[in-house]
């Protein structure tokens, strides 16, 4: 069975979206000037190093950078986050990136689920940064507002919501075991084995891991929302 998830995508309806908004509003911080250390470049990568400038860049590192950035990219207006650091590595970069496409992009599934791995990763490693960029791609791509809320208080998958099906909460399930457990249990495993087939649990998996990586991006170059930026995960430091 291939990793076809078949969960309806939903839209946001006007009370949906209101009450998204009410609950955004509350659990929203914006971030200020202060708060950026003073080794993080402001008005420009929001991280410990600067930008990358394509003209500045060797033979090697040009070539990765046309790679990511170019018109055909989702990176097409410039280098930005954690990509932008990758590209200190030409090599790294040129190689993982094409891994980060078919993992967000390429697989057999639907965007809503893509996101609720996403968001459900950020989550349990605290990742601000991740959070805050994908709550509004999530909404997007029609996860429910309520399952939003469920990741972002870490509740637990017993009470019925709008949204929360079988193939959502093995996702959940799933995501928080293998970052903070020493395994991913039998039974969850092989629920997911038998919602999603062989190539799916490794997809699952492999989307689970690139977030991971991102977080250490994120950490290690200390990238930061720029001022102005609405955080949207409450304090968890």
């Amino acid at each position: 069975m291939v990793f076809i998830f078949m969960g309806a995508v939903s839209t946001i309806s006007p009370s949906n979206s209101s009450a998204i908004a009410q609950n955004t509003v509350s659990n929203t911080s914006i971030v200020k000037d202060g708060d950026i250390p003073v080794d993080v470049y402001r008005d420009n990568s929001w991280a410990r190093l600067p930008l990358p400038i394509r003209q500045e860049l060797d033979e090697e590192g040009q070539r990765a950078f046309d790679i990511i950035i170019n018109s055909e990219s989702r990176y097409a207006s410039g280098p930005r986050g954690p990509i932008a650091m990758w590209l200190y590595s030409p090599k790294m970069a040129e190689h993982i990136f094409p891994a980060s496409t078919y993992l967000r992009y390429g697989t057999e599934k639907d965007q809503r689920l893509t996101e609720l791995v996403i968001l459900a990763t950020a989550r349990e490693v605290r990742s601000q940064y991740e959070w805050s960029a994908h709550e509004p791609l999530a909404l997007n791509a029609g996860l429910e507002p309520e399952v939003i809320a469920l990741l972002r208080d870490r509740a637990v998958l017993t009470n019925p919501i709008p949204g929360l099906g079988q193939q959502e909460m093995t996702i959940i399930r799933f995501v928080r075991e293998a970052i903070n457990e020493e395994r991913v249990s039998s039974d969850t495993f092989a629920r997911a084995l038998e919602l999603f087939g062989k190539k799916g649990v490794m997809d699952l998996t492999g989307l689970i891991a690139y977030y991971n990586f991102v977080n250490v991006t994120l950490k290690s170059f200390d990238i930061r929302l720029a001022t102005g930026q609405h955080r949207l995960l409450p304090e968890l430091w």
